[in-house]
């Protein structure tokens, strides 16, 4: 009885094999070709971020045009209708020391995170549109203000 028992279990695991294999090489097939279509999407997004690159330094040194921006003279961001802001970390810092306030306070009051707020004083990030438009809200805010605007966040 036992050599019908493993002839019937070789042969089950034979056709098993036998079976898979197809099922195997259809999915290798598709595997594959997914493979070489992500390498080329790749390719074609370090090739579109290359020219955005490109074009970014060109439209940098074609130097100050229609969305050029004023500074002030204590070098704090000035929006004028029609123009984009440009952001200055050291400029951000000073606002936050003269309001007093911690990178936590004053990530509670952008509604961001502390982190973001330590990598945008230091330089690595800059803000994206959206919370540049909330600094520069805060610019002209008073430490009584901005005291009341902590206390109505918490």
């Amino acid at each position: 009885m036992t050599t019908f028992a493993d002839s019937l279990k070789r042969e089950i695991a034979r056709v098993a094999r036998k079976e898979l294999k197809s099922e195997l090489t259809l999915l290798r097939k598709t595997t594959a070709g997914h493979r070489s279509e992500i390498a080329a999407l790749k390719r074609d997004l370090k090739s579109l971020q290359s020219e955005n690159k490109d074009l970014a330094r060109r439209l940098k040194a074609v130097g100050t045009g229609a969305g050029a921006v004023m500074r002030s003279t204590n070098d704090e961001p000035r929006a004028k209708p029609g123009r984009k802001v440009v952001y200055n970390a050291e400029a951000f810092a000073a606002m936050r020391a003269k309001l007093g306030l911690t990178q936590a306070q004053m990530a509670t009051l952008l509604g961001v995170s502390s982190l973001s707020v330590y990598k945008w004083e230091s330089g690595q990030v800059e803000p994206r549109e959206k919370q540049k438009a909330k600094v520069l809200a805060l610019r002209g805010v008073g430490k009584r203000e901005v005291v009341k605007m902590l206390e109505a966040a918490a």
